[in-house]
C-alpha cells in the first residue's frame, strides 16, 4: 500500500504560481517513468508520495484486458463510476477484440455468440458491427490478422492505449501526456521567440529566446572577380546566355541562351550532353523537374514545354504562358507551374487539373521567389516594394515589404531562416535588408558591397548562412558575429548554389545585371 512519507509536503496545489494540482503532477510523472521502461523508479514514486498511478479497480481492470479475460473486464468496467456512454464506448472496443481473437482461433460461434448477444446490444458503431458480420461470412483470416497484428499480446497493448482514450484522464492517465505537456510549452517558447533562428533544439533546462546574434550580420568571406578558378568554360551558345540551372542531384547544368537553345552539360566532365531545339521558335527560359528527369522551357511564342531528357516532348501548353523575361517555379509534387506570363500578371498552373489561377499585380513583377513548402510566392516589383502572396487557394496578398532601394536593376529577394522566418533582398544602395517575414519590419541592413546587391540567396540547410552578389564583382559570404559551422541536415548534397532561398529543387540561376556569358 503506497504510504507518504513523513517529511513530504501536503500541499494540494504545487508551482510558483500555484496552479499545478500536486497529485496530477506526480501520477504524470509516474507514468512517464513506466513508459520510458522505468519500472522500478515508478513504483518508488508511488510508495513515497503515497500517489498511486491507477486505483486497485483500474490495476484489475487493466490486468483482466492484458489476460484477455474479457467477460470479467466488462464486469470490473461497469465498478469504475463511469457515466453511460463512456461505458458503452469501451465495452465495445473490449468486446471487439474479443470477437477477433476468437475468430482468430477459429472459434465461429463464439464470435456470433458475441457479437450477437453482446456488441450489437450496446446499439453502437452499426457501420463496424456490420463489417464485423461480413468477416463471420468470408472468415478471411488475413483480414482478422490485420486487425489484431501478429500477437495477440502486442494488440492488447494497443486496445489499452485506445482505451486510455476514451476513459477519463482521472482513471487512466494518457500515454505521453508529459512528452505533449513539454512539447507544448517548447512550441509556445519557440513561438513567441520574435527573431527565432536557432539551429540547435530547444533545450529544457532554459527558456528559449533569440537575439539578433542569430541573424547573418558579418561577412565571413568575399569573393572577388578572378579569384576563383573556372573548373570548366562552357562553350557553344551563339548568343548571350540568360539563365542557368542546377539540376536537383547537382550533377548536371542546364543553360539557355536568348531565343536561341537550351543546352545539358555534364558537370563532372564539362561536356555537353545533350541539345534542346525547336524549328523556327526560340527557347528563352529553362528549369528542371523535381524528380531530374524532365526539364520545363518557355519559348518565344510563349508557350511552355515539358521535355524528357532524350528531348522528346512530354507536354505542351500554348498560349501567353510566359513572357520574355519569365521567371519559373515548380512545386516539390511537379504539378504547379508558376511562371510570369506578362508585365503584371504570374500565372500559376496546374498540370494535372488544366486549372489557370492568376496572381495581378498593379505594376511591373520584375522576380519572384518559391517558399520551400510551395504555399507562399514572394514578389519583386519595379517600383520599391515585395509583396508576399499566399497561393495554398485562391491567391492574396498577405504582407509588404519596403525600405531597399530599386530604380535601375533587376532585384531578387528570397526567404529565409529558420522555417523561413526571414526575408532578404538585395537593393540599389549597396546593401542587403532582412525583414521578419510575419511583422514586415526591417530586422537587419547588411553594409560592405560598393556596388547595388542584385540577389541573395539565404543557404537552405543553414539558417546562419546567407550570400549576396553584386555590381562591385563580388559576392559576400555572411554568417554570425560568433561563426558558427553547424547545419542541419536534409540528408541531401549541395553544391552551395541555391537560387531564392527556396529548396524545391528548381535551381534557376538568373544572370545578374550588366553580365553575360556564352
Amino acid at each position: 500500500m503506497a504510504r507518504p512519507l513523513t517529511s513530504q509536503g501536503k500541499e494540494v496545489m504545487i508551482g510558483s504560481k500555484g496552479v499545478i494540482k500536486r497529485d496530477e503532477f506526480v501520477r504524470v510523472i509516474t507514468k512517464t517513468l513506466y513508459t520510458l521502461g522505468y519500472e522500478k523508479s515508478g513504483a518508488v514514486l508511488e510508495e513515497e508520495s503515497g500517489i498511486t498511478l491507477h486505483s486497485q479497480s483500474v490495476n484489475l481492470f487493466r490486468k483482466q484486458v492484458l489476460d484477455g479475460n474479457w467477460d470479467n473486464a466488462v464486469v470490473t468496467l461497469n465498478t469504475l463510476g463511469l457515466d453511460e456512454n463512456t461505458v458503452k464506448s469501451a465495452a465495445f472496443l473490449l468486446l471487439e477484440q474479443k470477437f477477433f481473437e476468437l475468430l482468430r482461433n477459429d472459434n465461429r460461434m463464439g464470435a456470433i455468440r458475441t457479437l450477437q448477444s453482446e456488441i450489437s446490444p450496446l446499439g453502437i458503431n452499426r457501420k463496424i458491427v456490420h463489417e464485423m458480420s461480413s468477416c463471420i461470412i468470408s472468415s478471411s483470416r488475413v483480414l482478422v490478422l490485420s486487425k489484431l497484428g501478429i500477437e495477440c499480446s502486442n494488440s492488447r497493448f494497443k486496445l489499452l492505449e485506445e482505451l486510455q482514450k476514451v476513459l477519463p484522464p482521472t482513471v487512466m492517465v494518457p500515454e505521453k501526456r508529459l512528452e505533449n505537456l513539454v512539447e507544448q510549452a517548447l512550441t509556445v517558447q519557440r513561438e513567441a521567440c520574435y527573431l527565432h533562428n536557432s539551429i540547435d533544439g530547444l533545450s529544457l533546462y532554459i527558456d528559449h529566446h533569440c537575439g539578433k546574434d542569430q541573424i547573418p550580420s558579418r561577412a565571413l568571406q568575399v569573393h572577388e572577380s578572378g579569384e576563383l578558378l573556372p573548373k570548366h568554360v562552357l562553350t557553344g551558345h551563339e548568343k548571350p546566355v540568360m539563365m542557368v540551372a542546377w539540376s536537383p542531384d547537382d550533377c548536371q547544368l542546364l543553360t539557355c541562351g536568348m531565343e536561341e537553345a537550351i543546352r545539358r552539360w555534364d558537370v563532372e566532365s564539362g561536356k555537353c550532353i545533350h541539345v534542346y531545339e525547336k524549328p523556327s521558335l526560340g527557347l528563352m527560359s529553362c528549369g528542371w523537374f523535381p524528380d531530374g528527369k524532365q526539364i520545363l522551357c518557355g519559348l518565344t511564342d510563349q508557350s511552355l514545354s515539358l521535355w524528357d531528357l532524350d528531348g522528346k516532348q512530354a507536354d505542351c501548353w500554348k498560349g501567353q504562358r510566359t513572357s520574355k523575361t519569365s521567371d519559373f517555379a515548380v512545386a516539390k509534387d511537379g504539378k504547379l507551374i508558376i511562371t510570369i506570363n506578362s508585365d503584371c500578371t504570374i500565372l500559376l498552373f496546374n498540370r494535372d487539373t488544366k486549372q489557370e489561377r492568376l496572381i495581378e499585380e498593379d505594376r511591373t513583377i520584375t522576380s519572384f521567389s518559391l517558399s520551400e513548402d510551395g504555399d507562399f510566392l514572394l514578389v519583386n516589383l519595379i517600383t520599391e516594394k515585395i509583396h508576399l502572396w499566399n497561393i495554398r487557394n485562391d491567391p492574396i496578398r498577405v504582407k509588404q515589404y519596403t525600405g531597399h532601394k530599386r530604380s535601375r536593376f533587376v532585384i531578387r529577394s528570397c526567404f529565409g531562416g529558420s522555417e523561413q522566418t526571414f526575408i532578404a533582398s538585395g537593393s540599389e544602395d549597396s546593401k542587403v535588408y532582412i525583414w521578419h517575414r510575419a511583422s514586415g519590419d526591417v530586422i537587419e541592413t547588411l553594409s560592405g558591397h560598393s556596388g547595388a546587391v542584385n540577389c541573395v540567396s539565404w543557404n537552405p540547410t543553414n539558417p546562419h548562412m546567407l550570400a549576396s552578389a553584386s555590381d562591385d564583382h563580388t559576392i559576400r559570404i555572411w554568417g554570425l558575429k560568433k561563426a558558427t559551422t553547424k547545419h542541419r541536415d536534409h540528408g541531401s548534397s549541395s553544391n552551395g548554389t541555391h537560387v531564392n532561398g527556396s529548396a524545391n529543387g528548381n535551381g534557376f540561376v538568373q544572370q545578374c545585371n550588366g553580365s553575360r556569358s556564352k
